[in-house]
């Protein structure tokens, strides 16, 4: 029987507008699966405001998120993107997904990483919840801000159901590894590029909204002599991002830091063959069983990529036996009864 939640809940939704990456991602799923609970929760966001801004995005968070909580007539506001309004004018959760502003991104500007990190720390305080992506996020959080560990739940990102049900139909006649993220440092692309030379017949697809950092990826591809093998398809429609998820030989994550990791859970529910980084999140998110690597040893991930083009009908075997337990793992129904339960926690606290 479906549970009736008696609050009105407006959900941050404005970074699924436009080129949305996993925080996008997590709103699109997030919203349907409170409804489908019983939670009276409304996505709010401004149809015509780009937030991949940095101006614009301060403008929504501190200016357009208030204002349409306030004309939405909600009880609390889920600040699902990390970042959180100084006056709010009401209640507030808040999805920390990661530190990486304080952690790792020092190449990014002054101002973006005091708005993102410092005064986002301050802002997290006066949550009156606040939900992690992982249990490694919960561990970043408490060690840079003082904060109750009661006042924050553990909450795994669903996956869509279209991931969960994809039909694999490996391109054996083109063989190629699948790498789907932002393509910024942190995520370590560089890796799988050097890597490349020694894994001859096979393609590298990378799939994200580009930063400065793609350039220099394709010039290391261009110095190995790789360039006609690398293909960087920037931000794809629905369609061809399960196609090649469909499609792929292997999924490979190498990157250094991630709260969650989208990607991997996504081939795990897929039933792509996943090769994975043993940094910060993913060993956590991989749950056993796929290979965990060292983001900086070249070596063994050629030699990991190597082993799956060389019996890929085995590797596909074993990406199909971890594949229910993923997708119960990364259920979406699962998200949205722990995110009402911080709901109703933080409203506790608060009263």
């Amino acid at each position: 029987m479906t549970e009736r939640f008696a609050l009105r809940v407006g959900v941050d939704a404005q970074l699924a507008r436009g080129t949305a990456t996993g925080i996008g991602e997590y709103v699109r799923g997030l919203v349907p699966a409170l409804r489908a609970r019983g939670v009276d929760a409304v996505g709010l966001d401004f149809p015509r405001l780009d937030p991949w801004r940095f101006d614009r995005r301060v403008l929504w968070d501190q200016l357009g998120l208030p204002l349409a909580a306030a004309r939405a007539r909600v009880d609390l506001i889920h600040c699902a993107a990390g970042t959180m309004p100084r006056f709010a004018g009401a209640p507030s959760v808040v999805t920390v997904h990661d530190v990486a502003w304080l952690r790792v991104q020092g190449h990014a500007r002054p101002y973006a990483r005091a708005y993102f990190g410092a005064y986002m720390l301050a802002r997290y305080r006066t949550a009156r919840g606040l939900v992690v992506d992982s249990a490694f996020s919960r561990d970043e959080l408490l060690a840079v801000v003082p904060l109750e560990a009661e006042r924050i739940s553990v909450v795994y990102p669903g996956v869509a159901e279209d991931v969960m049900g994809l039909v694999r139909a490996r391109d054996d006649a083109v063989p190629f590894i699948l790498a789907v993220g932002t393509v910024e440092p942190r995520k370590n692309l560089e890796l799988l590029v050097r890597a490349l030379p020694a894994l001859g017949g096979l393609r590298l697809i990378s799939v994200g909204p580009p930063t400065p950092y793609r350039e220099r990826c394709a010039e290391l591809a261009r110095e190995l002599g790789v360039v006609e093998r690398v293909e960087f398809r920037g931000y794809v429609a629905r369609a061809e991002l399960l196609a090649l998820y469909a499609r792929a030989l292997v999924c490979a994550v190498p990157s250094r830091y991630e709260g969650f990791g989208y990607g991997a859970a996504q081939a795990l529910c897929a039933g792509v063959p996943l090769v994975c980084s043993n940094a910060s999140s993913l060993p956590e998110i991989a749950g056993g069983g796929e290979p965990l690597l060292d983001p900086g040893d070249v070596a063994a991930w050629t030699a990991a990529l190597a082993s799956i083009a060389a019996d890929p009908s085995a590797a596909e075997m074993r990406a199909a036996s971890r594949r229910a337990g993923a997708c119960t793992r990364f259920a979406w129904a699962a998200a949205a009864r722990a995110t009402s339960n911080a709901y109703a926690r933080a409203l506790l606290v608060g009263g």
